[in-house]
């Protein structure tokens, strides 16, 4: 339907401003008519009195019937020189129901009188007064039926409202044309162009192009636009990240085979007389058990599916003293120095590889924004325990996060803060952190350094397990 459209409603709504404008037009237009009409009965009533008063001869009943029919009413009463004389006179069918005073009047009270006879359908002998044209004497009243001038006046308000009908319909239509071409078509253009774009939104040919001329249109196309490219940009990111994925679970598999090869190996060195090796074989074990864990969870990740934690009780610190461990070796080529604040006792309950992950990706971004300031620095681990849970902080005397770091900080590819870096790390350890229920939180950054702290709940720990 028509008012459903926009430019329809435009121009319904114009159609009833123009009527309602019309309409307020109309009251004191009556009210004018209405005096004019009075007016125009005194003075014919004034002009056939002066005509009579030039003779003193009696008219006949007939003439002086003929004067008032002309005139327009039943008797004429003038006042010249202080005498008040009735000139021409007929019988009055009713007593006079209202005298109305055009000397006196206002334009709210005609207005007023109007809107009274018009809406009083009774039949009324009514008197006026007003003052003669041209000197004609001091004061001249008439009395008149009210009939012919309600009906004059109905008359005439239908032809003003009719009037008005056509100007409100002439102008709706035009109007109707004006904001189909100027705002509906536009708007209709530029869902025409979403629609198309939806159908392949990573056709970047199919980004609507601004060319509105009007600011607000302009406006809306300039931001559909952007949008546009932005999620043209974020498709195309999404399928390289997709296709990068799909590589490093090749990449993967192929690994977990190879570690897999690697582990029997290093399953005989324990077997092995030489002491040394019988001390290394278990560290060389584990660290190969955790590649072969991260393949596979690489794998999961890949799909989607991080693994659930396998929640477990040990030591906080001994597992601290690993990581610390498996990065002793560039730290002291870094000048990187350890501070560990747990107590040796301090037993968590957690997925304990993936808590490894979690703190070896801690430890390793904070050794490296170490090292890559050439100076010398300091990690600092700390641990403890409260009522809600358990809780890990690292902190660091690197030279704090970049600003992109900050923005987009836990979301691969685009949180890294170092050259080179892919932003992994954060990301896949705030993942592991929420699939135990705990969180992973930035506590400061600046250029003293960063600091993160690591909350793992309680109770949610019990209840998974």
């Amino acid at each position: 339907m028509v008012v459903n459209t926009l430019s329809g409603r435009f121009a319904l709504l114009t159609t009833l401003f123009v009527v309602l404008a019309e309409v307020l037009i109309l009251l004191p237009s009556l009210a004018v008519f209405r005096q004019d009409y009075l007016a125009a009965r005194l003075e014919r009533a004034q002009i056939a009195s002066l005509a009579l008063l030039t003779t003193n001869a009696m008219i006949e009943p007939e003439l002086e019937a003929e004067l008032l029919l002309n005139a327009g009413v039943l008797n004429v009463v003038l006042r010249r020189d202080e005498v008040r004389e009735l000139v021409l006179s007929s019988p009055v069918p009713e007593p006079i129901y209202k005298t109305y005073d055009l000397r006196e009047a206002t334009p709210v009270r005609l207005i007023g009188d109007a809107l009274a006879l018009l809406f009083d359908g009774e039949a009324r002998v009514i008197r006026v007064i007003g003052a003669p044209v041209q000197s004609g004497g001091e004061l001249i009243e008439i009395t008149l039926k009210t009939q012919s001038l309600r009906d004059e006046m109905i008359a005439y308000g239908l032809r003003v409202l009719a009037l008005s009908a056509v100007f409100s319909i002439a102008t709706a239509l035009l109007l109707f044309v004006a904001a189909r071409s100027l705002i509906v078509v536009p708007i209709q253009k530029v869902v025409r162009h979403m629609t198309e774009w939806a159908e392949a939104p990573e056709d970047a040919r199919r980004i609507i192009a601004p060319k509105a001329r009007v600011t607000e249109l302009r406006d809306a196309e300039v931001a559909l636009a952007s949008m546009q490219h932005q999620l043209v940009a974020s498709l195309r990111q999404k399928e390289r990240l997709a296709q990068l994925g799909q590589a490093v679970a090749k990449i993967s598999h192929d690994l977990r085979n190879i570690l897999t090869t690697a582990q029997l190996f290093a399953d005989r060195m324990e077997d092995s007389a030489d002491p040394a090796v019988q001390r290394a074989a278990p560290k060389l074990i584990g660290s190969i058990s955790r590649a072969v864990n991260l393949c596979e969870s690489t794998l999961a990740f890949g799909r989607a599916q991080e693994p659930p934690p396998t929640l477990t009780r040990f030591m906080l610190a001994a597992l601290v003293a690993e990581v610390i461990e498996g990065e002793a070796t560039a730290a002291e080529a870094a000048g990187v120095e350890f501070i560990t604040d747990i107590a040796p006792n301090l037993v968590i309950r957690a997925d304990r590889d993936q808590l490894h992950r979690v703190l070896s990706n801690l430890v390793r971004n904070a050794r490296q924004a170490i090292e890559a300031t050439g100076k010398p620095g300091t990690i600092e681990l700390g641990g403890g325990e409260e009522e809600a849970g358990w809780w890990v902080r690292v902190g660091d005397t690197g030279p704090g996060l970049p600003e992109r770091a900050r923005t987009h900080l836990f979301q691969p590819f685009q949180g890294g803060s170092r050259l080179g870096g892919t932003g992994l790390g954060l990301a896949i350890a705030a993942e592991l952190v929420r699939g135990h229920g705990g969180r992973l939180d930035l506590l400061r950054t600046d250029a003293e350094g960063t600091e993160f702290l690591l909350h793992l709940p309680r109770e949610l720990a019990a209840e998974t397990e």
